[in-house]
């Protein structure tokens, strides 16, 4: 009989699919630490775990009388809201699992003397496999699928057949939905007129064209993060920031990241940091000579400009005038459910998988941000795209989303280590240039904005740079998440956001007491964001040059260049 090797990336693929996109050691220690725990507790593990399971499950909730069951734990009103949950035998599946899901939770938070990262990493996975075994998921207990079948004589389960069909395709050749083919950059999306001026091994540096007769004397730099692409900041013209600062008078600069290959394994932080930022400001200082820059970076970016921030304070480097920090963290104690993706275990587990290819693929990433929210971004587009057969309509957003990049082995492992697991960003520890940097060294201003239901990056987690630095904070608390809450273009419905300033030599205060004393406004929180660089920017002048011609800083191509398009 011959032998059959299975490709390690296959096994590795495998493994991560079991155990909810985590390092297969890390969920069975998680495992191990639960149960033996457990086992030395049987007594109070019956007391208080399983005999309460059989009280829960008692006849009450079983009845066809219109009264639910009194011991039902509540449910968000938007996972069952279809009118149908109300109904025999509906409302019989519903309060099921709902009572199983509140009972296996508990359970697993009640392991006493367990590990609390285990605990966490237990009950992340829990709720996994539990919702995954929602009635919501299954044609014949969910009642809106059940009525749409009748209505359609099975229409919609043809179609949903068809739509997983393609999708099975489309994933195996590693194909873009076929709705992103109506947002192309350059053409349908990032088509803010600009020039690229400069390129090296890592970024393509974007200069905007005026739009006004005279602009504010300082420019804007714009550094997103690199684990997506760029133009998340210049989206559709309607909801584009960069279109919408350009607009109102500010020279504004972009950095396009390269999308990395096997070629780049060996890009670190460090050359993001000298090859991006610096030598971003370095191309700024020679188009618009003798001015400070107000430097903007959104997520990932607004960590990396923290740092570089910090190292310039360090070296006496005045470039900048202010910093705006989008969605941005800079210390990873309390980082929000994404630590239970790092510890020792997960990161040998990605090393590993980085090793072999010299980068981390797009679908990783992407499939850890969508288990942190499954329910709305997993089971709920799989119900309506294979049970109800409807095809979920496509935004610039959306197509964003799809739009994903590689991150290079050595800088994803260092940030990983670093600043996730270490936390050494906020410790004084993590070194530019082999010296420390201090956050405390920031005395420039700081325009901080976090999202109410970011699970990237948790508010409060961005909130800790009130304590971290004694710079002049304006801190602006917008509603939605992380990129939606960031994508808030003035004339968007149901936008509202909290604002508040806390100057460099005022007491600490604290998330919840910001939450009582912030001035809450309705709309979009841009017009605030123009407003305070308008505020710290000299008299207008007329707009610079694309590019300088006389310094060897000229036209390479059309916005938005040639590395938005790499796949």
């Amino acid at each position: 009989m011959r032998d059959v090797a299975i490709p390690p990336e296959r096994v590795a693929a495998l493994s991560q699919a079991l155990t909810w996109a985590s390092a297969p050691a890390s969920v069975l220690l998680a495992w191990s630490d639960w149960l033996l725990h457990q086992g030395a507790q049987t007594a109070r593990t019956m007391d208080r775990g399983f005999a309460p399971m059989i009280a829960v499950h008692a006849p009450s909730g079983a009845t066809r009388s219109g009264v639910p069951s009194p011991s039902a734990p509540p449910f968000p009103p938007h996972e069952f809201e279809d009118e149908g949950w109300s109904r025999w035998p509906f409302r019989f599946y519903r309060d099921a699992f709902v009572q199983a899901r509140a009972q296996v939770e508990e359970i697993i938070r009640r392991g006493d003397g367990v590990d609390a990262h285990h605990q966490q990493l237990l009950a992340f996975a829990a709720r996994q496999w539990i919702d995954a075994c929602s009635p919501r998921n299954l044609p014949w207990t969910n009642p809106t699928v059940v009525d749409e079948t009748i209505a359609s004589h099975g229409a919609n389960l043809v179609r949903g057949a068809l739509n997983w069909t393609e999708d099975l395709a489309r994933l195996m050749f590693r194909e873009a939905p076929a709705e992103a083919k109506g947002f192309v950059p350059g053409k349908d999306v990032a088509v803010t007129p600009g020039k690229v001026i400069y390129r090296n091994r890592l970024i393509e540096l974007i200069q905007y064209a005026p739009q006004t007769p005279t602009v504010h004397a300082e420019p804007l730099l714009v550094i997103s993060a690199w684990i997506m692409k760029y133009y998340v900041l210049d989206l559709s013209p309607g909801d584009s920031l960069i279109r919408y600062l350009v607009a109102n008078g500010h020279t504004v600069f972009a950095i396009s990241w390269k999308n990395p290959d096997r070629d780049d394994a060996d890009i670190g932080m460090a050359d993001y940091l000298d090859l991006g930022v610096m030598a971003a400001l370095d191309v700024i200082g020679r188009v618009v000579p003798d001015r400070r820059v107000h430097a903007v970076g959104y997520c990932l970016g607004g960590t990396l400009l923290a740092t570089g921030a910090a190292a310039m304070a360090r070296d006496g480097d005045e470039r900048l005038a202010t910093l705006t920090l989008l969605a941005s963290q800079t210390d990873f104690s309390e980082p929000g459910e994404l630590s239970l993706f790092i510890d020792e275990s997960q990161l040998a587990f990605l090393e590993e998988l980085m090793s072999r290819d010299g980068y981390l693929d797009a679908t990783y990433m992407a499939a850890a941000f969508r288990l942190l929210r499954a329910t709305d971004l997993i089971w709920k587009p799989a119900v309506d795209t294979y049970l109800l057969g409807k095809r979920q309509t496509l935004t610039d957003l959306l197509a964003w989303n799809a739009d994903g990049t590689r991150l290079p082995y050595r800088m994803h492992a260092d940030y990983l280590r670093s600043f996730f697991h270490d936390n050494a960003l906020a410790a004084g520890r993590y070194a530019v240039r082999s010296e420390p940097v201090c956050l405390n060294d920031l005395r420039w201003p700081v325009f901080l904005v976090g999202t109410d239901a970011d699970h990237v990056a948790p508010w409060r987690s961005v909130y800790k740079l009130h304590h971290l630095c004694r710079a002049d904070i304006t801190f602006v608390l917008t509603n939605g998440g992380h990129n939606a809450g960031i994508v808030s273009e003035p004339g968007h419905p149901h936008r509202a956001y909290r604002i508040l300033e806390r100057t460099a030599d005022a007491r600490y205060r604290s998330p919840d007491a910001f939450l009582a004393k912030a001035r809450h406004v309705q709309g979009s929180w841009w017009p605030a964001l123009q407003a305070w660089l308008a505020s710290h920017s000299p008299a207008r002048v007329p707009p610079p040059a694309m590019g300088a011609e006389g310094s060897g800083i000229r036209a390479l191509a059309d916005a938005p260049g040639s590395y938005v398009l790499m796949r």
